[in-house]
């Protein structure tokens, strides 16, 4: 049985920070934030009204958040959203938790994914 996935409230912001920088105040606000820091960069995603005007950003991602839990055992979870979105070309912004996945899409291509997850057999809910 496929996962449902249901959309998360809000404008997101994928941002790029400097490896060294602190982690800022603003990057931690809201109901769903995530900061990956790795020897290259600092990398935000967090609710697009919160990112100061000088910080490097793509705002308008909307999130879609698969219900899970999945087991660790299972494979393919997330590849199976992905690939109807590769063939809808819609571009995507993964995050992955503990317990489940998201999946970023620019909102201007929210309806295109919806449909195109649809059609994969996928149940899309509002919230």
């Amino acid at each position: 049985m496929l996962p449902a996935l249901s959309l998360v409230p809000g404008e997101y912001a994928v941002c790029r920070l400097s490896p060294a920088q602190p982690l800022p105040g603003w990057a931690t606000v809201g109901e769903l934030f995530s900061v990956t820091r790795t020897p290259d960069e600092l990398s935000v995603v967090c609710a697009a009204g919160q990112v100061p005007a000088d910080v490097r950003h793509t705002p308008g991602w909307a999130a879609l958040k698969l219900h899970g839990p999945f087991d660790f055992a299972l494979t393919g979870i997330l590849a199976g959203v992905l690939n109807p979105l590769h063939a809808a070309g819609v571009g995507i912004f993964a995050l992955s938790t503990y317990d489940t996945d998201y999946v970023l899409v620019q909102a201007a291509q929210l309806a295109q994914a919806a449909s195109a997850l649809m059609a994969a057999g996928y149940t899309v809910l509002a919230d």
